[in-house]
C-alpha cells in the first residue's frame, strides 16, 4: 500500500548512508593528515609529552590533542559535503614554520620548535584538504595551540598580584601586616607567596577549559570572548581570594591549620567551587541549545567523490617539505667542532676579600664557572657562569632559571629591570631582592653574547640565533654582580655600580676570550 503525504505536511529523511561515510571519511582524513609533522618532529612531539608528565601545571596537555580530534568528529556532518582541495599557498606557511623549527633546535630554544609543530598541524590539514575543511575545523586545530607547555615567565607578576591582594585584604580586615617583597608578617606568624601561590595552574586550566565551553556553548563571537575573558579574570581574583583565606585561616586557628600540605587542599577545592560557579553563570546564556534558522529544503547532494591523485600529491608535498628541516637539524649537529675548553680569569681592579654569602644562582650546570668575593662597605661578589653552545649540552637560557632558592632562606621577593649608568654606558640589569631581614642579598643580572648585553630572556635567545646563524656559535655568559644590604639597598646599588664602573670591561675581556674561532 503506498502512502501520499499529504499537502503541508513534512517528510522526514534518513542520511544518505554514502554521505554519513563522506563525513566519517574527511574526519578520519584529517586525523590521519596531523600525523605527518608528529611523526617527522617526533623528538618535539617526545619532548612536548615529557613536560606534561613532569609538570602538574600542564599535565592537561595529555588532553589536548584527544579533546581535538574528538571535536574533529563531532564535525563530521558538517564535513559531508565539503571538497577536498589541496591548498598549495599553505606550503609557504609550513616552510615558515620549519625554519623557525630549525632556528629552535639550532639553539636549543624548546618553546619555539614547540610551537612550531603545534602551528604545522592545522597548516598541513590546509595544505592537503584545503580551506573548506580547515576553515569548518578552525576551533579544533587551533586548541592544538593550548597544549604547548608556556606560562611560566607570568609566574613573578602573578606572585606579586597575589602578594598584593592577600596583604591589602588583611589590612582592610584589620589586621597589622609587615610586608617585605613577597614575605609578610602578622601578629599570628610569617606567610611567603612563592611559586605554588602564584595561581598559574589556575589560570592555565580556567583559560583551557574556559575555550573549550565558549566554543560548545555560545555561536556568537562576542559572547565567546566574554567568556574566555571572564576565564581569564575569574581564576586571577580567585586565587587572591584563596591566598587570604588560608592565611586567615591559620591566623583564626593560632597556626593549627592551613599552614601545610592541607592549604594546597583547600586550594584545589575552593578552585574547584569557582570554576563550577563560573560555567553555572555562564550556562544562563547558552545557545547550543538553539537551533540555526531553518533554511530553505533542498535535495541532498550525494557525496563528492574523493580526488586521490591531488590529496595524494599534496601529502608527498608537505612530507618532503617537512623533512628537509630534521636533515638540515642533523646536518649542522654533525658539523659541529669540537669546542675548546673554558678559563676564566678575572683581572680586577678592585681588592679581594673574604667570601661573604655562600648564595648561589639556580641555573643550569655551566661548562665554567668563575666566583669570586671583593672587599668593600658594603662588600661586592661576582658570578659568571659562561655555557659554550655545544648538542645537548646546557642551555643558558631557561624557564627554570631562578635567582633564590625556593625552599631556602634566601627566596626571591621582588625582581624588576632596571637602567645603570656604569662604564661610561648605559646598562639593563634586572635587579632581585632575595632573603628576609638579616640575610639580603641585592644581585644584578644580565646575559653576555659575543660583546652583546642583555637581561631579557627573549633577546639573550634571539641573540644567540643572530650569532649561531653569523658565526656558528651561540656562547654566552651569565653575569651576576651582589651586595648584602639591611634595610634600604641603595649603598648595595651604589657598590654594586663603583664595582662595575671599575671593572666592566676587564669582565668582557674575560668573556670574550673563550669566543671559538
Amino acid at each position: 500500500m503506498n502512502t501520499v503525504p499529504s499537502p503541508g505536511s513534512t517528510t522526514l529523511a534518513a542520511p544518505a548512508p554514502a554521505s554519513w561515510l563522506a563525513g566519517a571519511r574527511n574526519a578520519l582524513l584529517v586525523a590521519l593528515v596531523m600525523l605527518l609533522p608528529l611523526a617527522l618532529f617526533h623528538e618535539t612531539a617526545l619532548s612536548l609529552a615529557e613536560i606534561w608528565q613532569r609538570s602538574e601545571t600542564f599535565a592537561h596537555g595529555f588532553l589536548i590533542l584527544p579533546i581535538s580530534l574528538w571535536l574533529i568528529w563531532r564535525q563530521r556532518a558538517a564535513l559531508q559535503e565539503l571538497p577536498l582541495r589541496p591548498y598549495w599557498p599553505a606550503l609557504l606557511g609550513l616552510a615558515v614554520c620549519g625554519a623557525a623549527w630549525l632556528l629552535g633546535e639550532l639553539v636549543e630554544a624548546g618553546i619555539v620548535c614547540q610551537y612550531a609543530l603545534a602551528a604545522m598541524l592545522p597548516l598541513t590539514v590546509l595544505a592537503v584538504l584545503g580551506r573548506r575543511i580547515a576553515g569548518a575545523l578552525l576551533f579544533p586545530l587551533a586548541f592544538l595551540l593550548l597544549g604547548v607547555p608556556v606560562g611560566e615567565s607570568l609566574v613573578p607578576p602573578l606572585i606579586d598580584l597575589t602578594a598584593d591582594i592577600t596583604v591589602d585584604a588583611l589590612r582592610l580586615t584589620g589586621i597589622p601586616v609587615l610586608r617585605d617583597g613577597n614575605n609578610f608578617a602578622i601578629p599570628s606568624g610569617n606567610w611567603s607567596v612563592v611559586d605554588a601561590c602564584s595561581g598559574l595552574r589556575y589560570l592555565i586550566s580556567s583559560v583551557t577549559l574556559g575555550c573549550l565551553f565558549a566554543y560548545l556553548s555560545y555561536r556568537s563571537a562576542w559572547r565567546r570572548g566574554a567568556f574566555v575573558l571572564a576565564s581569564v579574570l575569574v581564576p586571577l581574583a580567585a586565587n587572591g581570594a584563596r591566598a587570604y583565606m588560608i592565611v586567615m585561616m591559620g591566623h583564626l586557628s593560632g597556626m593549627t591549620m592551613a599552614v601545610g600540605v592541607d592549604h594546597l587542599i583547600y586550594g584545589w577545592v575552593f578552585f574547584g567551587v569557582v570554576m563550577l560557579l563560573l560555567f553555572w553563570v555562564g550556562s544562563f546564556w547558552r545557545e547550543d541549545h538553539r537551533a540555526p534558522a531553518a533554511a530553505p529544503s533542498a535535495p541532498r547532494h550525494a557525496a563528492p567523490p574523493l580526488a586521490w591523485p591531488p590529496v595524494l600529491g599534496a601529502a608527498a608535498a608537505v612530507l618532503a617539505l617537512l623533512a628537509v628541516w630534521p636533515l638540515l637539524a642533523a646536518r649542522a649537529a654533525q658539523a659541529a667542532p669540537a669546542a675548546p675548553p673554558v678559563r676564566l680569569a678575572l683581572a680586577a681592579r678592585a681588592t679581594p676579600g673574604p667570601e661573604f654569602s655562600a648564595w648561589q644562582p639556580d641555573f643550569a650546570p655551566a661548562n665554567s664557572t668563575l666566583r669570586q668575593s671583593f672587599a668593600g662597605q658594603p662588600p661586592v661578589g661576582l658570578t659568571l657562569l659562561y655555557y659554550r653552545d655545544t648538542p645537548g649540552g646546557a642551555k643558558m637560557i631557561t624557564s627554570t632559571n631562578r635567582l633564590g632558592d625556593i625552599k631556602g632562606a634566601l627566596r626571591e621577593n621582588s625582581s624588576a629591570l632596571r637602567e645603570e649608568r656604569v662604564g661610561g654606558r648605559s646598562v639593563a640589569v634586572r635587579e632581585a631582592q632575595l632573603g628576609v631581614e638579616g640575610r639580603r642579598l641585592l644581585v644584578w643580572q644580565w646575559y653576555w653574547v659575543n660583546g652583546n648585553m642583555t637581561s631579557s630572556n627573549y633577546v639573550g635567545k634571539l641573540l644567540q640565533v643572530k650569532e649561531k646563524l653569523l658565526t656558528g656559535s651561540g656562547d654566552g655568559a651569565a653575569v651576576m654582580v651582589f651586595s648584602p644590604y639591611d634595610e634600604d639597598p641603595a649603598p648595595a646599588r651604589a657598590a654594586l655600580r663603583a664595582f662595575l664602573d671599575s671593572n666592566l670591561t676587564p669582565l668582557e675581556q674575560a668573556l670574550a676570550g673563550n669566543r671559538r674561532p
